[in-house]
């Protein structure tokens, strides 16, 4: 039983086994390339591993996606499973659309955002001005420790939207005191 499923779909599991070396390979290398662009850049661990995050399942629907043409899944019924299911998600991000908005702003962050975490920056909002240190970028806010102590978290798309000013680079000294 199991020689004859081997010789029935032989031709689509060779298919199926290039599609996953081929992806298994690209994962490694954007992997790599990521945290080689990250570690140059002065990125914490953190970022990196949500950006191969990003990565990864990106490729894991690029996956799905190819084993299923493979396989003989017609677009059409791909489209109307893909189709119901953002339907679902989108949905449930109409409550909470700012998410998608700080993640998205977050990812662009990693890739051409000129500050990180240590540097000391002022933020020109006209509602509420904040000059802090950088503690952390995370997916959906960044962290910012005032002079006073207070830590402020502040929304990565707004990041994008203000103008920021470097006051001090690298403000945090090896003992991780602020200056």
């Amino acid at each position: 039983m199991l020689i004859e499923f081997f010789d029935t779909y032989k031709t689509k599991l060779i298919f199926s086994a290039i599609v996953l070396i081929i992806l298994f390979i690209f994962r490694y290398t954007s992997n790599f390339a990521i945290t080689k662009i990250a570690k140059k850049s002065g990125f914490n661990d953190a970022r990196i591993r949500l950006i191969r995050k990003y990565v990864n399942v990106a490729l894991f629907f690029i996956a799905v996606i190819s084993l299923a043409s493979i396989f003989g899944t017609d677009f059409k019924d791909l489209a109307v499973i893909f189709s119901s299911v953002f339907a679902v998600i989108g949905i449930g991000f109409v409550a909470v659309w700012s998410i998608l908005s700080n993640v998205t702003s977050g990812v662009i962050m990693f890739f051409n955002f000129p500050h990180k975490v240590g540097d000391k920056i002022k933020i020109h909002d006209h509602d509420f001005p904040v000059t802090g240190i950088i503690e952390d970028i995370a997916a959906f806010q960044l962290h910012l420790r005032l002079d006073n102590g207070d830590l402020v978290t502040y929304p990565n798309n707004l990041m994008l939207q203000k103008a920021v000013t470097l006051v001090k680079k690298d403000a945090i000294e090896d003992d991780g005191e602020a200056v």
